[in-house]
Parts: C-alpha cells; structure tokens; sequence
C-alpha cells in the first residue's frame, strides 16, 4: 500500500510525464523513474522501472491518439521502426535487470547527454514533412528500431529521446512528425519492458494506475504546446535537448554520488 502523500505525488508526477510524452514523445521514463525514486519514495530502483514502463506504456498510447488526429504520425516508418525495436527491447530487458539499478541510471544519462548535443546540431534543419519508409530507407529504419529497442530494454525506458532523433536521422522527417511518430514505438517498448518486469514481480500497480491518471490531463496540455512550437523553426528541437540535458545532469548527481 502507498500513503495518500505518495498518492498525490504519484498523480501529479504522472501529469508531468504526460506533458513531456504529449510535447516531445520522450522523457516518459526518463522523468518517471527519477520521479518514483526521489519524489515518491519507491526504494527499488528495479521496482520503479517496471512501474514507469506499463504507466508510460499507456500514456504514451493516449497521447498517440492525440497526435494522430492532427494527421503528424507517419505510420509506416512508425509501425516498422517499433516492430524492429520490440525484438531488441525483450533482449535488452534481460541484461538490464542483471545489473546494479543505480549504476544502470547513471549509463543512461550519459548517454542522454550525447543524444542531447546531436539535437541541438541539428535544430535547424527543416526536415521532409512527407516523410515516408521506402526501399532506400527502410534498412535505417530497421537498423536503429532494432538498436534503440535494445537500449530502451537494457535501460528499462520507452525511448522516446532515443526513438525521435533515430526516426529524424532514418528519414529526415521534421521533429514534430518524429515525436509523433515515436509515440508508436515508445508504446510498444514500454509494453515489452513491462511484460518482461511483470514477470518478476517487479511492478507496483497501484502507483501505475495513479501515474495513468495523472498522465491524461498531462498529455493534452503536451500534445496542444508541441503543435504550437512546431511552427517555430527550431523550438521544439531546442526544447527537446535543454529537458534531456537538465534531467541527465540531475540523475548523474545523484546516481554517481550514491555509488
């Protein structure tokens, strides 16, 4: 059982992670197991990984449909880029759980860091907003669905600060098309993730529920502001590296510092 405080925490760290997924595809598990750990309290960092996956999981798919009324998700490059990544996120699940939680976090955020300075080389780039997989691009998007899945496994996280800058580099869609088109993937790995945790006990339900729930209002506040920096050429990419550095730091103070 959780305290109501934990309750509350767990709503509104929910609702930001919403946000996040709704205005860049990413930052799901990456805001939601600092989240769990450091704000509501949760002790095992496997424990909070599991938990994030499946809350993320879904959010990730409410915020889907919300992108998708607005015509930006290329299905195509999504549908085959998640398919390809779900075979690398099961292998990755288990040398993940294998490892030292903590150790685990402060990899990822070095790995954060560098996915951070490839977006803000390439903010100003236009993209191709008809994006769509062919037999030129096809091998990409297959190659880095099979790579990011596995690290999105291993590091037990959706992957949407993974799977939006590999969508961009796959075909050179736009970031907006990326993020929404991540949405798909970052869903589809999460479930795999989830699954395999699951398995071992190793989610708490409840707070996943209050996570879910937070998550709804969230996602639409994010959907709505991705749409609006959009326009702006730049914005989003900007916005995108400045969350990803900001939360790599914070997780390397306090992993590194732990260890």
């Amino acid at each position: 059982m959780i305290s109501a405080m934990q309750a509350v925490l767990g709503l509104a760290s929910g609702a930001l992670v919403g946000f996040s997924l709704g205005l860049i595809g990413g930052g799901g598990s990456i805001l939601a197991v600092p989240l769990m750990v450091y704000v509501v309290g949760v002790a095992d960092a496997h424990v909070a990984i599991g938990t994030s996956a499946i809350a993320v999981a879904v959010n990730a798919a409410l915020n889907l449909s919300n992108h998708a009324r607005g015509g930006t998700v290329r299905w195509s490059c999504a549908l085959t880029f998640a398919a390809a990544g779900i075979i690398g996120a099961f292998i990755g699940t288990i040398f993940g759980k294998l490892l030292d939680g903590r150790k685990l976090l402060a990899l990822f955020a070095l790995l954060m860091l560098v996915i951070a300075v490839l977006m803000l080389r390439t903010r100003s780039r236009p993209g191709l907003p008809e994006a769509q997989m062919s037999w030129d691009n096809m091998p990409a998007i297959v190659g880095l669905g099979l790579a990011t899945g596995t690290l999105s496994g291993f590091f037990g996280i959706g992957g949407g600060f993974l799977i939006v800058p590999s969508l961009m580099l796959a075909t050179g869609m736009p970031i907006i098309n990326a993020v929404s088109s991540s949405l798909v993937a970052v869903t589809a790995f999460g479930l795999t993730t989830a699954a395999s945790y699951a398995w071992s006990g190793l989610i708490s339900w409840e707070l996943a529920g209050l996570f879910i729930g937070g998550g709804l209002l969230g996602g639409l506040a994010g959907t709505r502001s991705a749409r609006s920096l959009s326009e702006r050429r730049g914005a989003l990419n900007i916005i995108f590296a400045a969350v990803v550095i900001a939360v790599a730091i914070y997780m390397l103070v306090r992993n590194l510092t732990a260890l």
